[in-house]
C-alpha cells in the first residue's frame, strides 16, 4: 500500500498502465472501462437532469408506472424501477410534497402502504411523459437505426452478464456462462 511519503517522494511508479498490464488488461481494454464509466456517470446525470415537467428520470418512472399499471405497494414498486427501498421512499415523498402522489393503507395488510397517484398526479404524468422520454430518447438518434439496434443488443447482453454476477466464461469457467463455483 502507498503512503502519501511514497507519493510525495515519487517512490511509487506504477502507471494505470502498469497496473492494467499486471492484471493482463490490454490498453483498448482499459480505454473501454474508462469509456464505459465515463458513459455510465454521464447518462446518470443525464437522466437525472430535469426537462419536461421538471421531473427527474426516477421521478418521471414512478409517475409512469402508477400512471400506466396502478396503485402499487412499495416494495414491488421499487423492484420494478431497481430502485432501493430508499431511493423510492425520496422520490415518494418529493412526489407527495408536490401533491402528485398519496399514500394509504392497504385494506388487509396494516404494515403495508400503497402509493397511487393524485389527480394532478394523474395529469402531470398525461402531460410529462412523452416529452420528457422524447427528450431523453432525442440522445439515441444521433445514432442510426442499425447503430441503435447494435447498441441495444450490446447494452442486454452486458447487463444480463452483470445480473448473472459472471462477466465471461474466462472467469467463471463455465461453458454457458454460468459460475460453477463459489469462486465466481
Amino acid at each position: 500500500m502507498s503512503t502519501d511519503a511514497d507519493i510525495a517522494t515519487g517512490t511509487v511508479t506504477d502507471t494505470v498502465h502498469d497496473v492494467a498490464a499486471r492484471a493482463d488488461v490490454t490498453v483498448e481494454g482499459r480505454e473501454l472501462l474508462d469509456l464505459s464509466a465515463r458513459f455510465a456517470r454521464g447518462f446518470a446525470r443525464f437522466l437525472d437532469g430535469k426537462g419536461s415537467g421538471g421531473f427527474s428520470y426516477p421521478h418521471l418512472r414512478v409517475l409512469e408506472t402508477l400512471h400506466c399499471q396502478g396503485p402499487s405497494t412499495m416494495r414491488p414498486l421499487a423492484e420494478g424501477l431497481g430502485l432501493t427501498a430508499r431511493n423510492l421512499t425520496a422520490v415518494a415523498d418529493a412526489l407527495e410534497s408536490d401533491g402528485l402522489l398519496r399514500r394509504v393503507g392497504h385494506p388487509t395488510d396494516r404494515r403495508a402502504t400503497i402509493l397511487e397517484l393524485t389527480d394532478a398526479g394523474l395529469a402531470a404524468a398525461d402531460e410529462s411523459l412523452a416529452p420528457r422520454f422524447g427528450e431523453i430518447m432525442a440522445l439515441f438518434d444521433r445514432l442510426s437505426p442499425s447503430d441503435r439496434a447494435q447498441f441495444a443488443r450490446t447494452l442486454a447482453e452486458l447487463v444480463d452478464a452483470m445480473e448473472a454476477g459472471c462477466p465471461r466464461e474466462a472467469v467463471c469457467g463455465g461453458d454457458d456462462g454460468s459460475c460453477p463455483d463459489a469462486a465466481c
